[in-house]
């Protein structure tokens, strides 16, 4: 094998590695379709938290959300309880799937976040 063929195979394996790392299912995460995510939010004590950068929550976030960006979550796990369910969402979908990545290591098994785009989001949003 020449090298231009073993820096193609490390050059896929990386890609392939970096695409299932984005998109495999995180343990324990529940994803929950809008109608599903409103209605779980109302029957629990939970904690909400919007992943996004401030100046995208500042434009509007859901009612209750506590901003904790994913840029920063490593630094402020402390800030997520121990005993109530965790509610995440982001712009899309991505940061708070990888948000929930990030929590279970740290020991959180109480995980949901809506799936797709906040602005699909139907219940109250606040500015």
């Amino acid at each position: 094998m020449d090298s231009s063929t073993v820096i193609n195979i490390l050059i896929f394996a990386l890609a392939a590695w970096f695409i299932y790392s984005r998109f495999a299912p995180t343990k324990g995460l529940k994803t929950l379709k809008d109608p599903d995510f409103q209605k779980e939010l109302q029957q629990k004590d939970n904690f909400l938290a919007d992943v996004r950068e401030p100046h995208e929550y500042q434009r509007g976030h859901i009612q209750g959300a506590v901003n904790i960006p994913l840029s920063q979550l490593r630094n402020r796990i402390n800030d997520f309880p121990n005993d109530k369910p965790i509610y995440l969402y982001c712009q899309s979908g991505m940061r708070s799937k990888q948000a929930a990545k990030i929590l279970s290591k740290s020991g959180k098994t109480q995980l949901a976040h809506l799936l797709g785009v906040i602005s699909a989001y139907s219940g109250k949003v606040v500015k």
